[in-house]
């Protein structure tokens, strides 16, 4: 895989420093403006080699992972794609991913690749840093229509390496769906707790009076603050899409309450429950036996991300991912490995609408 280069050795960064440092000849080196947060890095084996700036620690590497604070990403992306050589991916974990798209050039974009590992944890810095943080978890890959195929190939066995299943989606489409799931929660598991706190009916705090579900409900309430103002302000046009249309829901439930209207609350809640059991099955879904998908795509940025991209909105999970590249004028095969002939054949549909021609190859 060659050198990784991480920005940023806090929780995030550190854990897949681990992850990555338990593979065979990866060699894992580190960069962070805190040099406590380096020597805890290096004594606890995340990083093999602690170094001073950016451009230090990017020069040679074949990948860089920025794992610093949203507001940071854009500045630090230019200077690493200034700084990294021409066959280095450069992409980062922030949870949102428009932005940082958005302040970059075409040229730039072309080797740029955002990423978005759906895990983390309540306790921040390097020193919580685990290994197998990644192993499982949706890893969100958000290519521009200018990635580069070679570079999006190795992006993608990265983070299959580290044992997380990479899903390539919409840049604009990952930041709705993070407002919805990730964001959204957090807000109001936040308001669920000051209002709490800020009311003691009849002298007694209700705080004190909470059980595990207010306790479930808002356990992520407060995580470390000055990281929740920065990713809800770098999302705030999607977020208040969402808080907007869950402010006309509970108007509704408040209606329904107003006039006594017994029928319009079972629907609610009986709505409620079958949502949660789709959303526990999808939790439990087994995984077929892998399939080949073989697409003949023409030599030029972006391909691979269009077909991935489809396949990630469809919920096709591509399991392994290589390109047999062809002439400079002709056409490479992408060899794509999915899970189950169902999800093979919807993806040859799918590619196939695209203007790529796409067989199922078989069992791997």
């Amino acid at each position: 895989m060659g050198p990784v280069a991480i920005v940023g050795v806090g929780l995030m960064g550190g854990s897949l420093g681990l992850a990555l440092r338990s593979l065979d000849g990866v060699e894992v080196r580190g960069a962070d403006p805190e040099p406590e947060a380096l020597r805890t890095a290096l004594d606890m084996g995340a990083i093999d080699v602690a170094c001073d700036s950016l451009e230090e620690v990017v020069r040679g590497a074949r990948a860089v992972v920025l794992a610093a604070p949203v507001p940071e990403l854009p500045g630090l992306a230019r200077r690493a794609l200034a700084a990294a050589p021409d066959d280095c991916v450069i992409t980062d974990i922030g949870s949102t991913k428009s932005g940082v798209l958005e302040a970059l050039t075409p040229a730039e974009r072309g080797r740029f690749i955002g990423g978005h590992p759906v895990c983390g944890g309540e306790r921040t810095g390097v020193a919580f840093a685990r290994e197998g943080l990644f192993q499982g978890v949706t890893w969100f890959l958000t290519p521009g229509a200018e990635a580069r195929s070679d570079l999006f190939g190795q992006l993608h066995a990265l983070v299959v390496a580290v044992g997380a299943r990479p899903v390539a989606i919409d840049a604009g489409v990952h930041d709705h769906l993070m407002a919805l799931v990730s964001h959204l929660p957090h807000v109001l598991a936040g308001a669920l707790v000051n209002q709490a706190a800020d009311t003691a009916p009849g002298g007694r705090e209700a705080l004190r009076s909470a059980g595990p579900s207010f306790t479930d409900l808002t356990r992520v309430a407060g995580s470390n603050p000055p990281l929740w103002a920065d990713i809800l302000l770098a999302n705030s046009a999607s977020v208040l899409d969402v808080l907007r249309d869950f402010t006309t829901r509970l108007g509704e439930v408040a209606a329904a309450l107003g006039r006594h209207d017994r029928e319009w609350l079972l629907g609610f809640v009986g709505d409620a429950a079958d949502a949660r059991e789709r959303l526990r099955r999808a939790g439990e879904a087994g995984t077929a036996a892998p399939v080949r998908v073989l697409v003949a795509v023409p030599n030029r940025p972006g391909a691979i991300s269009e077909i991935a991209t489809a396949l990630g909105h469809a919920h096709i999970n591509i399991e392994d991912l290589s390109l047999r590249p062809g002439p400079p004028d002709g056409e490479g095969e992408l060899v794509l490995v999915v899970g189950g002939a169902d999800a093979a054949r919807e993806a040859v549909r799918l590619v196939g609408a695209r203007g790529y021609r796409a067989t199922a190859g078989g069992d791997v």
